[in-house]
This record gives C-alpha cells, sequence and structure tokens, in this order.
C-alpha cells in the first residue's frame, strides 16, 4: 500500500517501551509526529532519538505526541535508551514502537510486502527505507512525510517549523513562502478575494498578481 499526503495513517497496535497501544487511541483528539529507525545500536538513529528526547517539550507545546519505532523488539530498547542518555545526554521518554515482526514498517510502506516476518537477521542496510517522519493531524490524516538516508541525520527544527505552518495554515486561510518561520510573512491562498483579504488580514502586499504576502495571523 503506498501512503500518500491526506491518506488516513493506517491503525495498528504494537507493543511499545510503555505497553501495548492502538495506535489512533493513542493519538487521541490531538496531533502526532511517528518517526522511524531500521535498527536499534545504529549511531545516526542514537543522535536523532536524542535529538527529538531535548525537543520533546516544544512538540508538546504544540499539541503533539511524539512516538518512535525501530525494526527490533521492545526488549532490546531498554539497553539503547542507555546508550542514547549516554551520548546525548537526554532520557528518552516518549514511547518507542518494537515492530520485531516489521508489521509497522510494511503498514507504512516502510518496506516490501516481500520483506519477510522477522527482524531476526536484518542489518540496518536490509532496513534502510525505515528511515520515516510522519506527521498526523487529529483528523488522522498524514500531512507530511519525509524520507532520509541512513547517512544524514535528520533536522526535528525542521519538522517541527513544518508543525507550525500545517497547524498554522489548517487555521487560516494562508500558505507559507520558503524558509518561513513563526512570525514571517505568509501568503494569501488563491481562494481568498482580495476584499475578503483585506477584512480577514487587515492589508497585503500584492508581489504578483498569483503572489500576496501579508502578516502572520495571531489569533
Amino acid at each position: 500500500m503506498s501512503l500518500r499526503i491526506n491518506d488516513i495513517a493506517p491503525d495498528f497496535t504494537a507493543d511499545t517501551t510503555q505497553g501495548p497501544i492502538s495506535f489512533h487511541d493513542w493519538i487521541g483528539s490531538g496531533w502526532a509526529v511517528l518517526f522511524s529507525h531500521p535498527k536499534n545500536f545504529t549511531p545516526v538513529c542514537t543522535t536523532e532519538l536524542g535529538a527529538m528526547a531535548r525537543l520533546a517539550g516544544e512538540f508538546s507545546k504544540r499539541g503533539a505526541k511524539v512516538i518512535g519505532i525501530s525494526v527490533d523488539p521492545v526488549e532490546s530498547h531498554a539497553k539503547w535508551k542507555s546508550d542514547i542518555k549516554t551520548a546525548t545526554g537526554f532520557d528518552v521518554e516518549y514511547p518507542l514502537i518494537g515492530d520485531k515482526d516489521l508489521k509497522v514498517a510494511k503498514l507504512y510502506d516502510m518496506l516490501p510486502a516481500g520483506a519477510g516476518e522477522s527482524s531476526e537477521g536484518r542489518t540496518p542496510a536490509d532496513n534502510a527505507t525505515v528511515r520515516s517522519v510522519f506527521i498526523i493531524g487529529p483528523d488522522k490524516k498524514i500531512k507530511l512525510i519525509l524520507t532520509y538516508p541512513m547517512t544524514t541525520g535528520r533536522n526535528f527544527n525542521e519538522i517541527l517549523r513544518a508543525i507550525d505552518s500545517i497547524q498554522l495554515t489548517a487555521k487560516h486561510q494562508v500558505a507559507t513562502p520558503a524558509n518561513w518561520n513563526q512570525g514571517d510573512d505568509v501568503i494569501i491562498t488563491a481562494a481568498v478575494s482580495n476584499e475578503d483579504a483585506i477584512t480577514r488580514f487587515g492589508s497585503f502586499d500584492t508581489v504578483l498578481p498569483y503572489l500576496r504576502k501579508t502578516k502572520q495571523p495571531t489569533a
């Protein structure tokens, strides 16, 4: 199954470091970030899990739960969490899914159906495509998918920036331009007339007939 933006995020049950979950129930009425790893005890992923732990409060401020998944049993996650604390100085307090049967990796189209039914004997290279980030909205739809190679560590500040944009543009009829950050000007969408734009935003600049910018809405 190929997943795309605006598809319903597949539901599943799984064991985690915080006990069994049903994914949609775990998400609840908020946002979620699911980020995946090809194997425990891999160097880049170790730094990533620590980086996410450092920023966990920032995700919480945005109403976004964080959950990791690794193609390994839950039992080995505890030792990895200890390594992550040693390497980065941060405790992983969000749940980590064990995917020893590759069920979730396949469900989210990160591994092919023919990849087998066990993580046993598989190397990180065998699971190289299990390097994705999924941002999921309260409607349980996928809002963003990012997939990184194993040698490139993920930028979690960028994921926060993307959540800020997605949440802002879901509330207002605006879009965010390249390299946008909180407080920067935004783009008025084509669905908003000039007259309506004045009512909504007070004023705007017409850069091109199809590109109108205004101050970021705050209400």
